[in-house]
């Protein structure tokens, strides 16, 4: 995502502004004096104001702003629709999100720690103060989220496909990101052989 120039006004930096988006659509609506209605959105001018009420922009953030980090984001982690803004997954906030279940891919990854790993390998994959798992569809993915961690990176491989046919829930998050109920480990197993990223 770049900067939008607009004559010879200041920038906005769009990736400071998806994160702020992400914190607040996600996590801390209050921080920013919103509310959030049960699926997770808020009026679009409403957010623009209170985005704009916050400060430290250097101009005020517009529409194009917004829809520039909506349209553009690598992860597609926004969607407006109605006049109304959201964020599609990733919320801590507790809200009645009715996330459309998706057929997913035959084999999911997880990136991890090695002490979370093993206690996932006992326990599940739980939401962890998420409505949902999240999950990756490519090993390289998996690898960027695992490396979020302290200590030694593991993937683990995910049967979607045998845990969709009995029942657990999948749902499309982005091109990347797919999300689900709780993962017991019978579905789950640890990759030995990881083809590292530089």
């Amino acid at each position: 995502m770049t900067r939008e120039h607009q004559g010879d006004a200041p920038t906005i930096n769009y990736v400071s502004l998806s994160k702020a988006m992400s914190k607040a659509l996600r996590h801390r609506p209050d921080r920013i004096g919103i509310t959030l209605a049960p699926d997770g959105s808020v009026g679009l001018g409403e957010f623009i104001d209170a985005l704009n009420r916050s400060g430290g922009w250097p101009r005020p953030v517009a529409e194009a702003d917004i829809m520039q980090v909506v349209e553009h984001g690598t992860k597609q982690r926004f969607a407006v629709e109605n006049g109304r803004i959201r964020a599609r997954y990733g919320h801590s906030v507790p809200l009645a999100i009715d996330y459309e279940r998706a057929e997913p891919p035959a084999v999911l990854y997880h990136g991890t720690s090695e002490k979370n790993a093993q206690a996932i390998m006992v326990e599940g994959l739980l939401p962890m103060g998420r409505q949902v798992v999240h999950l990756s569809a490519d090993v390289e993915t998996a690898l960027i989220v695992g490396r979020r961690h302290r200590g030694k990176t593991v993937i683990l491989q995910v049967d979607a496909e045998r845990a969709a046919r009995d029942g657990i829930g999948f749902y499309r998050g982005n091109s990347d990101t797919w999300l689900a109920d709780r993962i017991p480990p019978a579905y789950m197993k640890r990759m030995e052989q990881i083809r590292d990223l530089p």
